[in-house]
């Protein structure tokens, strides 16, 4: 299982990740498993009217345990559509 970064051209594995934070403007990085910690944005926060709903970590968490359970190779990506934020999962 794969998550999209903020630029849609980079991909990081799910099961690196230990940690999400997002801060006051929406902006969402995910910390890796590894000894430097590095950080990689997934959203890049806004200010605008379509800003990022509280718990869209959360929503990440939780479609991430969702897809656990599932076969094949998947990837969660951020779609905002119509002011409207979601996790959208597509099979790669």
């Amino acid at each position: 299982m794969w998550i999209s970064a903020a630029d849609g051209d980079d991909m990081v594995r799910a099961d690196a990740v230990v940690m999400f934070r997002m801060d006051d403007t929406g902006r969402l990085t995910a910390q890796l498993r590894d000894e430097s910690k590095v950080s990689v944005a997934l959203l890049e926060g806004s200010s605008g009217i379509a800003r990022v709903p509280a718990d869209f970590h959360r929503r990440l968490a939780r479609a991430i345990a969702e897809l656990g359970d599932s076969s094949g190779a998947h990837l969660i990506r951020a779609q905002e559509t119509g002011g409207a934020w979601n996790w959208i999962t597509e099979r790669l």
